[in-house]
């Protein structure tokens, strides 16, 4: 039986179906009918001869016509065979796709022991090497996002791979500044993510971007710009990391937690790093940066202070904050800094 792919349901859709529906409806095509007639070209003898290959039109000797035939009796002849190779092509996707993981697995291990360091160019590269890592977690995965500078489409690619490792078992942390909280992307992702059993934290500090897989591996931004990546393999530099990441955590407030409490705590981590931001003298970008807000939403946040304490000039405000104790301006955030990476 000869195979039909989708040149055919496309003829048949364009063509076939209706001038299956004449034969229909008139008891069936004359045999000189001018549209199927032999000799003839076109797309309705093309769609004539794809009607009479599948059965649909059988040629009655007597009348000499060609009548339709039942389609429910013809379609299981041609569906079956097309649900078979459907199936043998997920699993020999499937294959594919196990040889290419285990095959990884042998180039990372390798790379780990060579290349203790290395560098990845390009957003595309950055992103195959993540997934392939991802999908080939087995323990855990802990992630800190920056809030600004994560588009939409990336936390999107993001989160599929992210549901994948999940429902593998694998364990997942994520760390995101106080400012995800306002961001209708991240609440989506949270939400997704929280019922499969990830847990999703916030700080009010800037840190930069981390990734580490079953501590094991940690992809961090290279200084060399956005689009290159280092990938770290070194046990001892990894296990630096995570450390830096759980000092974080401690500190960190569970991004569904929405008592009043949290709220407030939260209100106030942002107004003691804004203080601090003042205090060291950072510029405006540079502050709303560390606070993964808009340079906007940060003089939001003057404004706030300065009618906090009833100031109406920037200068006013720093010379309020200079008469208060000095312990009261020197806002505590403990643990350590991150590496700038």
């Amino acid at each position: 039986m000869p195979e039909y792919d989708a040149s055919s349901r496309e003829l048949m859709e364009a063509r076939a179906a209706s001038l299956y529906e004449d034969a229909v409806a008139v008891g069936g095509l004359r045999a000189n009918d001018a549209r199927i007639a032999d000799g003839v070209g076109g797309e309705d003898r093309a769609a004539f001869d794809l009607l009479v290959d599948l059965g649909l039109l059988l040629l009655d000797e007597e009348t000499e016509r060609w009548v339709a035939t039942d389609p429910a009796a013809v379609g299981p002849r041609i569906v079956g065979p097309l649900g078979h190779r459907a199936v043998e092509l997920l699993e020999e996707s499937r294959r594919w796709s196990d040889l290419f993981g285990s095959m990884g697995q042998s180039y990372r291990r390798v790379a780990a022991a060579t290349n203790p360091v290395t560098e990845i160019h390009g957003l595309a590269n950055i992103n195959r090497f993540l997934s392939a890592t991802i999908d080939d977690a087995q323990t855990e995965l802990l992630t800190a996002q920056p809030t600004r500078g994560r588009s939409d489409s990336s936390l999107d690619a993001a989160t599929e791979r992210d549901i994948r490792a999940v429902k593998r078992g694998v364990s997942m942390r994520t760390l995101y500044q106080h400012s995800a909280r306002r961001n209708a992307a991240i609440g989506d992702f949270v939400g997704l993510m929280s019922p499969l059993g990830a847990q999703i934290r916030t700080l009010e500090e800037f840190f930069n971007r981390m990734i580490v897989i079953d501590r094991a591996v940690a992809v961090v931004p290279s200084t060399k710009g956005p689009e290159v990546a280092m990938a770290v393999h070194d046990p001892s530099i990894v296990a630096y990391l995570v450390d830096v990441f759980d000092r974080y955590w401690e500190r960190a407030r569970p991004f569904t937690d929405t008592a009043d409490s949290t709220a407030r705590s939260v209100a106030s981590d942002v107004r003691d790093m804004t203080l601090r931001m003042l205090v060291e003298g950072h510029s405006d970008p540079a502050s709303a940066k560390r606070l993964g807000v808009s340079t906007r939403t940060y003089a939001g946040y003057i404004a706030a202070l300065k009618e906090e304490f009833g100031v109406q000039t920037r200068f006013q405000l720093g010379y309020a904050l200079g008469r208060l104790p000095r312990d009261s301006v020197e806002i505590d955030v403990g643990g350590d800094e991150p590496p700038q990476t």
